[in-house]
Order: C-alpha cells, then structure tokens, then sequence
C-alpha cells in the first residue's frame, strides 16, 4: 500500500472506526439499529458532542480543559437553585427568574468560569492541565456547597414565574428529534462555519500552530486563548442546562469524568494534542464513535469497568495514531518535494 494511500486511510480513520462499530453491534444486538435506540443514542452523543466541540477549539489552540464535566454540574444546581429559591436581597424578599433569565445567567456563569480559565493560562502563564485542574475542584466545591451536596429535585417549572417551560430543554422533541440535538446542530454550524470562515477561527489554528509565530504576525495571542476557554465554558454550562433539565433535578455529582468522554472524541476526531489541527466535523464523528461504543457496550451487557478500560485503550490508540499520522504526513510532504526538485 502506498504512503498516499495509507495517508488518506489514516484521515478517515474515525469514520472507519465508527462504520466498523456500528457494523459490529448491530449484528451483535438486533435492536441496537432500532429507531427507538438511534434516538436515545443520538441524545447520550449530542451531550458528549456539544461539550468536545468546545474542547475541541481550546485543544486546537494548544490547551486543555479539564473543569467542562464540573462546570456542567454546577450550571445544572445554579439553574435548580434560581427555579426553587430565586435569590435574597434582604430581609424577606426574594428576586425571581423567568425561564430566559435563567438560561442567560447560567450561559454567562459558564462564559465567566472560561474567563477565569483563560486569564489563568493565558496571563498567570498557568500550564492549562493545572489551572482546568484547579478549577474543576473549585468549581465542583461550589456545585456542592449551593445545596451541602444534596439534590435540587421536581424541577418542572413553575407558571407563575415563567419557568414552566424548563424540562422541554432536555426532554422535549422537535420534528421527530430531541431539543438536544438540535442545539447540538445549532451549536456546532456556528462554532464550524467560525473555526473555518472567520479571522478568530483561523487564528485559533495559527496559536495552536506555533504561538510565538502567531505573536509576530500580528495575531494577540492571550485574548484568542481566552476565547477558546470561555467557549469551552459556556458549551459545558449548555450541556448541564440539559441534563438537568432532562432529569428535572440537579445533582452536584453531575458531570463527573465528562472531560474524558470530550477529550477522547475530540481527539478520536483529529484534533491534535499539540494544537494547531482538528475540525468541528471530525469532533462530531469522534463523539459518535464513543457514543456508539458506549451504547453498544450497555447493550451487550459489558461491565462498566471494561467499558473504562476499552475507551481508555481506544484514546491510547487514537494519540498513537495520530502520530504516525504526522510522521506519515511528514515524510509524504518531504517525498513529493524530492520529486519535484
């Protein structure tokens, strides 16, 4: 096999994964291509992609964000905490949300803690795996402390102050199709057609690339960074919107170990640990491998610790692929410029 041709097998590797998992359980479980299963897998891949898609520019610039599970969770308990109690300001009065005054300030929360991520890496100079570590303990710290670790439960909504509409979030349908997903769809035409069509978004490519590069191009390499991050935040503050709005509770334990999910379908998409590559749609097609792989394990009754175990293998596989795919890349690059000398 040629090294073009191999090269072009390695690009399609994830789309060859996921045709190749689908193949493998649906002979294995008859009803996994059920219609019925196909919604619910949709839903479960919509969550994972939504927060990979907001990974996914932090890690193309370079970086990395581990805080995305525990900012879901504390937007799920901030949006529980202003349905049930609204907030004090003083004595016996109470200042309460409508449905869209919530979203917003559980959208902003989620813009803020990126922020803070981004001034961290960007101006403290922070390594981003330490700084997104700390801030996922603090984040979750405060998503424990909003209710002393207890669950904000009955979230319905309430008519009189405009929130009855909240559970259609997460549980409702639209055309045939959960709410999720289409602002699954929503979410990631944007963040492509900005990743691919926009300055910022080739910017993004150019710091992940090569920063000091970037800088003497002209290019303020600090604010990019923080774009990426407060992206990150508010896709994670997105992602516990709808789950507590789909459980119509909120939990603090909500989004645990969500990071890794993101991560490994950003990187089973193509994005490149050392920044500078991966795309929106290769980040859609990696969440859908692992939402397969995920759902196709469940029905196949295979434990949840081997379930850990082969995700972990497959993002092993995947950074070792991605590698040879570079080096592949590289030699491939430096043949043709022999040939045409």
């Amino acid at each position: 096999m040629g090294g073009d041709t191999l090269l072009v097998l390695m690009r399609l590797r994830t789309v060859i994964a996921l045709v190749v998992v689908l193949a493998v359980f649906s002979a294995a479980a008859p009803n996994f291509l059920s219609s019925a299963n196909m919604v619910l897998m949709l839903k479960h891949v919509a969550l994972n992609a939504i927060l990979a898609i907001g990974l996914t520019y932090v890690i193309v610039a370079g970086g990395i964000d581990l805080s995305v599970g525990s900012v879901a969770g504390l937007a799920g308990m901030v949006a529980g905490f202003l349905m049930l109690n609204g907030v004090p300001v003083g004595g016996d009065m109470l200042v309460r949300f409508n449905l869209f005054e919530i979203i917003l300030i559980v959208l902003a929360l989620g813009l803020a803690i990126g922020f803070v991520n981004g001034l961290l890496v960007a101006r403290l100079k922070v390594a981003p795996f330490i700084a997104t570590l700390g801030t996922l303990y603090v984040v979750r710290g405060a998503a424990l402390l909003s209710s002393d670790g207890r669950t904000f439960p009955d979230l319905v909504g309430d008519p009189y102050y405009g929130t009855e509409g909240f559970p259609v979030i997460g549980g409702g349908y639209l055309v045939g199709l959960p709410v999720s997903v289409w602002i699954l769809a929503v979410i990631a035409a944007i963040a492509a057609y900005v990743a691919m069509r926009t300055p910022l978004g080739r910017q993004v490519y150019a710091v992940g690339g090569n920063a000091h590069a970037a800088a003497l191009s002209g290019i303020r390499v600090n604010r990019v960074l923080v774009v990426t991050y407060m992206v990150s935040g508010f896709c994670a503050a997105v992602v516990g919107l709808i789950i507590a709005s789909e459980l119509q509770a909120a939990h603090p334990a909500t989004g645990e170990t969500f990071e890794l999910n993101a991560i490994a379908a950003a990187v089973l998409g193509g994005a490149s640990m050392s920044g500078g590559r991966g795309t929106i749609v290769g980040t859609l097609v990696g969440a859908a491998v692992i939402g397969v792989l995920g759902d196709g394990m469940v029905m196949m009754g295979v434990s949840a610790f081997w379930q850990m175990v082969i995700k972990g293998l497959v993002i092993i596989a995947a950074v070792l692929l991605d590698g040879a795919q570079a080096r592949l890349q590289h030699r491939v690059a430096i043949r043709r410029a022999a040939a045409m000398a």
